[in-house]
C-alpha cells in the first residue's frame, strides 16, 4: 500500500486554476522532493497534503485513509517549515515537547519521545538551552525535532534549509539524508534547489505550471528528460537548447541541420518526419576540447569565464548566435574564441511540442 496517494488533485483561487490535476503515489519510506521554478505550484500541493490548503478536486490517500476533507490536525502528518519558529522564551526541550503537551500525552511517553528526537538528532546536550543560544543549523534540528515527537506517518518539508548559509546547508543536508536513513520515514520535500533535489531525493516529481512534467529517479530526469521543460530545469550549468529541422535519414540515422550551417547526426528522432522541427539539447559537461571522426565541431566565441578551480566554466555563443555554454574539468586558460566538441550520442531530441523522441 502506498504511503501517500493524490489522485486528480486540483486546487483553483477565484475561477483561476494554480494546480491542475495532481497524480502521485508515494512508496511507504519513500524521500520525495516536489521542485520546480517559483509559482510552479508545489508548496501548495505541500500545504493541501498537510491539510492547511483546502482541496478543489480529487483526493488525497494517507495510508490507505481518505483524509481530503480531514482536519490537519488529525492527518497524522508533521511539516517543517522554512521558518524556524521555535518558542523564544522555551528551552530546546520545551519546544520538543511542548506539541505533546497540548495533544495531553501522558509524562512518560512525552520524556520518551523527546530524548528519542534528541539522540536521533544529537541535540541532548542542548536541552536546556535557549533558541537564541543556538546556531542556525541547531534551530533547524530542533523544528525537525518537533517533528520527529510526534511519530508521524508522513514527514513534509517546505523548503527547510532556505534560511541557512551555503556552507550550513551543505551540512544540514547531509544530515537530512542521514536522519532519512536512520528513520526509514516517509517524505515528502519541497525545493526550488535543484542540487537539493538531486542529492537527496529517491525520486523527482519536476512541476510546471501546477502540473507533473515528470517523475523519475534524479539520474533519470537528468539523463532522459521527458519534455524541454525538464532537460532546462535540471542540471547547472543550464542545457543548451537549439532550433532544428529534420533534413534526411542515413540508415538508421536522423539528420538534423541548425542555425549556422551545422548539421548533426542522431540515433534519435526516428519517429520525426522529414521538414519536422525539433529542439537539440546538449549539456555543458558533454563537450571536450578534443573529438573523435563523428564529434561535432562547436567553434565558439568567449563571452565570459569562470574559474572554479575543480571546473571552468565558458559562457559565450556559436557563429549562429545561438548562446553557448560549456564546462571544462579543471584549469583551463582561454582566449577570446575555442573550438569545442560534442559527441552527437550525447545530443538530446524533443519534437515540435518539446517531448522527448527516442
Amino acid at each position: 500500500m502506498s504511503a501517500l496517494q493524490l489522485q486528480g488533485l486540483t486546487k483553483s483561487y477565484d475561477g483561476v486554476d494554480t494546480i491542475r490535476g495532481i497524480d502521485l503515489d508515494v512508496a511507504a519510506g519513500e524521500f520525495v522532493v516536489l521542485v520546480g521554478s517559483s509559482g510552479c505550484g508545489k508548496s501548495t500541493v505541500l500545504r493541501m497534503i498537510a491539510g492547511l490548503e483546502t482541496v478543489s478536486g480529487g483526493q488525497i490517500r494517507i495510508g490507505g485513509r481518505d483524509v481530503t476533507r480531514v482536519p490537519a490536525s488529525d492527518r497524522g502528518v508533521a511539516m517543517v517549515f522554512q521558518s524556524y519558529a521555535l518558542y523564544p522564551h522555551m528551552t530546546v526541550g520545551e519546544n520538543l515537547s511542548f506539541g505533546l503537551k497540548n495533544m495531553r500525552v501522558a509524562k512518560a511517553t512525552i520524556a520518551e519521545q523527546v530524548a528519542h528526537a534528541a539522540q536521533v538528532l544529537e541535540l541532548d546536550a542542548l536541552l536546556d538551552r535557549m533558541p537564541n543560544q543556538l546556531s542556525g543549523g541547531q534551530r533547524q534540528r530542533v523544528a525537525i525535532g518537533r517533528a520527529i515527537v510526534r511519530n508521524p506517518d508522513l514527514f513534509l518539508f517546505d523548503e527547510p534549509l532556505s534560511n541557512l548559509d551555503a556552507d550550513l546547508r551543505v551540512r544540514m543536508r547531509h544530515e537530512l539524508a542521514a536522519l532519512h536513513r536512520r528513520l526509514g520515514a516517509t517524505m515528502i520535500y519541497v525545493t526550488h534547489d535543484q542540487v537539493e533535489a538531486m542529492t537527496l531525493a529517491d525520486r523527482l516529481v519536476i512541476l510546471d505550471k501546477g502540473r507533473i512534467a515528470q517523475v523519475g529517479t534524479p539520474l533519470e530526469v537528468y539523463d532522459r528528460p521527458a519534455n524541454v521543460f525538464t532537460a532546462g530545469f535540471i542540471g547547472s550549468p543550464r542545457i543548451n537548447l537549439f532550433d532544428a529541422v529534420v533534413v534526411g535519414r542515413e540508415g538508421g540515422v536522423t539528420l538534423f541541420d541548425m542555425a549556422g550551417g551545422l548539421r548533426v547526426g542522431s540515433a534519435r528522432g526516428a519517429a520525426l518526419a522529414v521538414g519536422a522541427r525539433a529542439t537539440l539539447g546538449l549539456r555543458p559537461e558533454h563537450v571536450t576540447l578534443t573529438g573523435g571522426g563523428d564529434a561535432l565541431a562547436l567553434p565558439m566565441a568567449i563571452e565570459a569565464v569562470e574559474a572554479l578551480g575543480h571546473s571552468t566554466y565558458l559562457y559565450g555563443a556559436l557563429p549562429s548566435g545561438d548562446a553557448f555554454r560549456a564546462k571544462l574539468d579543471g584549469h583551463h586558460a582561454v582566449a577570446d574564441a575555442i573550438t569545442l566538441h560534442a559527441d552527437p550520442a550525447r545530443m538530446l531530441v524533443f519534437d515540435g511540442d518539446g517531448n522527448a523522441v527516442d
